[in-house]
């Protein structure tokens, strides 16, 4: 396979991600919930902009989102074992996945 087909392959992924998540409601009991002292809303928020900048951006992040971006996949890593049975698990997973699909097609260490 070429670098160009994965490339399309990725990004195909991250697209049908996404328009799964932007077809989620955020779950309503989470607003104004932390786990681990993280933000959930604002965990939320962060890494939906650096997918969406990063689908309308051609696949690429620039510096200050890639930064963002692995800072929130570290949050996702501390958070996803403490979820509970109302904290929609999914939900959650689905973002980390697209956090890791993007950080993965823009392979640039964050500074």
């Amino acid at each position: 396979m070429n670098s160009t087909s994965g490339n399309d392959e990725l990004e195909s992924a991250v697209s049908h991600l996404w328009q799964e998540h932007l077809q989620t409601p955020f779950p309503a009991g989470l607003r104004g919930a932390e786990r681990e002292g993280i933000d959930l809303v604002l965990l939320d928020a962060d890494t939906a902009g650096c997918v969406s900048a990063w689908l309308s951006g051609g696949g690429s992040l620039d510096d200050w989102r890639r930064r963002v971006l692995h800072r929130r996949i570290t949050d996702f890593d501390r958070i996803l074992p403490m979820l509970g049975a109302t904290d929609d698990a999914l939900y959650w997973q689905r973002l980390y996945r697209l956090s890791c699909l993007v950080a993965r097609a823009d392979p640039r260490p964050a500074e």
